[in-house]
């Protein structure tokens, strides 16, 4: 504390004034987190109350009794949903790597005669958002007959341009020289990728696993469109339908479900956000991304 309160001393008026901005700005960006906690512990008298309120008054746990209640009763248990939401997260990320670093790293690090055409298809796919492709994916998955598979989850999210280019762009940092002297010293084309490649690009690994587990973690696309097995779905469907499946259809009595749900969809992105945060700001910094 004493070693604080000198720093601050140190500081000129106008380093205080930016402090005391950033701080107002960082717990302004932070209500979303507080009313995410806040609403799964309402009671259904705060729920709806009006005009509504920000904290909790009455703290409750019946939300989350009524979400495992309702889960426990259910032709398929909530185990299931979370089963499959783990596997096709945890299979999703290593195809993500693994491809998307391969790529990357022959694009940027290699010379071909399509290189700026293929670099060109990745600049054009990120304009896209992923409802514009939801025929595409389905015909797709159709045709290689892998509905109401693990496969069919996966598939859809392993050519990642968002990752592919953070990856390229990333890689290009790395000195040609360095891979250059490897070579000479008789390492592979697969040693320096190994070796030497992935582990310099660690924090853009560590940025693409976060943007890949937040978007296949609160996925419902694949659960909607091509999972007709109810044992297939994820977590993120199963939770879609408590507000409308919830006693009879009446949206009403699944409110609090769902805001207990929801807290629990929250925490696992926010863990993994705040794990590799510090990777994230190195992985821009080098990209040149603002």
């Amino acid at each position: 504390m004493a070693a604080v309160l000198q720093h601050l001393r140190r500081m000129t008026v106008s380093e205080i004034v930016l402090l005391i901005v950033l701080l107002l700005t960082a717990a302004f960006l932070s209500l979303p987190i507080v009313y995410i906690v806040n609403h799964a512990f309402k009671p259904y008298s705060e729920l709806f109350a009006f005009p509504p309120t920000f904290i909790v008054k009455q703290p409750t746990l019946a939300n989350f009794n009524e979400l495992f209640q309702r889960t426990s009763t259910g032709a398929v248990p909530f185990t299931r949903y979370a089963f499959n939401s783990v596997i096709v997260v945890a299979c999703t990320l290593v195809c993500v790597i693994i491809s998307s670093c391969m790529a990357a790293f022959v694009l940027s690090k290699h010379k071909f005669a399509l290189k700026s055409i293929v670099m060109g298809v990745i600049m054009l796919a990120l304009m896209y958002a992923p409802e514009t492709v939801a025929i595409p994916r389905y015909l797709m998955i159709s045709w290689l007959n892998i509905n109401n598979t693990y496969l069919g989850h996966v598939l859809p999210f392993v050519a990642s341009p968002v990752a592919v280019f953070l990856m390229k762009q990333f890689i290009d940092q790395i000195p040609n020289e360095l891979l250059e002297a490897a070579k000479i010293d008789g390492a592979s084309e697969l040693r320096i990728f190994a070796s030497m490649v992935v582990p310099l690009s660690f924090p853009a690994v560590a940025t693409i696993s976060i943007i890949t587990i937040q978007a296949v973690w609160g996925d419902t696309q694949s659960s909607t469109l091509f999972m007709q097995d109810e044992t297939m779905k994820t977590l993120p469907y199963f939770i879609t339908t408590l507000t409308t499946a919830a006693a009879g259809g009446n949206t009403i009595a699944g409110q609090g479900m769902a805001a207990a749900a929801g807290l629990l969809m929250f925490i696992p992105n926010l863990i993994v956000f705040l794990v590799f945060q510090k990777r994230i700001m190195e992985t821009m910094l080098h990209s040149g991304v603002k």
